[in-house]
């Protein structure tokens, strides 16, 4: 009797996560994730390529800052980061005075901060490698039809650079999907934030956090199959002719 109890409880419980109202908060931890890595990712593409092209320098002044920020931000958990940027910004005298303070205060734009400083230090690695990657050969032909170091970097090094990272930075990109999930720590309400509190309310741990799983497995899916598809546009020259 007790066992059918508890598979009766157990039935219930399963069947109250997946209300319209349950439904809804996936959806909204849903879209606050979609947000929060797709902005992080494309402000740190931004802010990694001319970081990139700085860190390739061969002047120590312009490198060395470079590789000290990329060198803390991949030596340092994501998660203290974030720590120290979401409790961290009270401490600066005067910022609550701002016109910046009613953007911090929300943990959205804490969290959108140290998620874009980390992908970038990250991809700011991806970039440079790839671009000290650049065969000779093309750089000495730019050289020689007298082009100028600027627009030799801008038709010659950087679109094969961006191809040859390519792969790298797909799986910078599920890697950000994956740790966007310790937003909830901060009282975000992503996807495992929505998780978090509709277990909390139903107890219900495996129907929830496991119908989250899907859902993130189907987005790293969908960002495969796109990072495939785009290399196969990309890299379609080096494909042997049939």
């Amino acid at each position: 009797m007790d066992v059918l109890t508890t598979w009766f409880h157990d039935l219930m419980a399963g069947n109250a996560i997946f209300t319209a109202q349950t439904i809804g908060y996936y959806w909204d931890g849903l879209v606050t994730t979609t947000q929060l890595v797709f902005l992080s990712l494309v402000i740190g593409l931004v802010l990694a390529v001319p970081l990139a092209i700085g860190r390739s320098s061969d002047r120590r002044w312009i490198s060395l800052p470079i590789y000290v920020y990329t060198y803390v931000f991949r030596g340092t958990p994501l998660l203290i980061q974030l720590y120290i940027i979401y409790y961290g910004v009270v401490f600066f005298d005067g910022i609550q005075e701002t016109f910046l303070w009613p953007m911090l205060r929300e943990a959205f734009y804490p969290a959108l901060i140290a998620f874009t400083l980390n992908t970038a230090a990250y991809t700011t690695e991806i970039f440079r490698g790839a671009i000290k990657a650049t065969a000779r050969g093309e750089i000495e032909a730019a050289r020689a039809y007298g082009m100028s170091d600027s627009l030799m970097m801008r038709r010659i090094i950087l679109p094969s650079a961006f191809r040859r990272a390519l792969p790298a930075y797909g799986n910078e990109v599920i890697f950000m999907l994956h740790a966007s999930a310790i937003a909830s720590v901060v009282t975000l309400m992503d996807l495992t934030g929505a998780a978090r509190f509709i277990y909390a309310r139903y107890y219900a741990p495996f129907e929830a956090f496991l119908f989250v799983a899907a859902i993130y497995l189907c987005l790293t899916f969908a960002i495969l199959y796109f990072f495939r598809w785009l290399e196969k546009r990309l890299l379609a020259h080096l494909r042997p002719q049939s």
